[in-house]
């Protein structure tokens, strides 16, 4: 009983021990399945602390958390990181955190979940033509954009991904260069929201907590991406997008309609 109260004491105020226990699992678990299908982990999570989490808190927590989780991914499958294009991508993030920090007050967050949807499920659907996979500007702006988002979403895997797979036909390249720009992604709004003010430190133990159990979800998913063929890995990445995809619109709808 001491040992839980102790626990207890670490955790911020309002948050209870079961719930912390139930972000620390849901670290795990969405972490394996970004690690696997390169995608999906990060909107999972954010549901589940949407639920838990104060809304206050919610988008610089996640940030946080999912920084960790793909900082952890990124470091087991650093040898697949195409570098040239991480480096393209990060010029375009530099300059969507400068542009996010003056706006994360003011864009209304159903409007950018509306947006990110659509903007998969065209990417993912439309009929492709020749030359559609794009050329360093178009990294670029995505990169601007995509850093943008986040500091609204919070989770734009789904935006970094439908702009990096269409250029990246090795799914193990592809997954670790996505985790990498998620890297510089989340780490650029963790250093926008700690110069607004955001104190982090109450939110201290159960984010360590939730980012070593999301490096351990991230080595088993690991060795799913690894095992899984890749027209069933294509197929698999393909049906996630499209579902996270509709679920940011629906979302959306129902509180437009609310």
């Amino acid at each position: 009983m001491q040992a839980l109260a102790g626990i207890e004491s670490l955790l911020p105020d309002g948050l209870s021990l079961g719930f912390a226990a139930l972000l620390v699992v849901t670290a795990f678990f969405t972490a394996a399945l970004t690690a696997a299908f390169g995608i999906g982990g990060g909107v999972a999570l954010l549901a589940v602390m949407a639920s838990v989490v104060p809304v206050a808190v919610l988008i610089p927590v996640h940030g946080v958390v999912q920084l960790g989780a793909n900082a952890g991914r990124a470091l087991v499958q650093l040898r697949q990181v195409v570098w040239p294009m991480l480096g393209i991508f990060t010029v375009g993030a530099l300059i969507g955190a400068l542009i996010g920090g003056q706006l994360v007050v003011t864009l209304p967050e159903t409007l950018l979940k509306t947006f990110v949807g659509l903007f998969v499920l065209f990417t993912l659907w439309a009929p492709k033509v020749k030359g559609a996979k794009g050329g360093p500007f178009g990294l670029v702006v995505g990169g601007v954009f995509a850093t943008i988002l986040t500091m609204f979403v919070g989770a734009t895997g789904p935006f970094v991904a439908a702009l990096l797979a269409p250029r990246l036909d090795d799914r193990k390249q592809y997954a670790g260069t996505h985790a990498a720009a998620m890297v510089m992604q989340h780490g650029l709004k963790v250093v926008v929201f700690g110069f607004l003010g955001f104190a982090f430190g109450a939110w201290v133990p159960v984010m360590v907590a939730m980012v070593a159990a999301g490096f351990l979800g991230t080595l088993l998913g690991t060795k799913l991406l690894h095992a899984l063929p890749e027209k069933a890995f294509r197929a698999a990445f393909k049906g996630v997008l499209t579902l996270l995809a509709v679920q940011l619109i629906a979302s959306a709808a129902w509180v437009w309609l609310s």
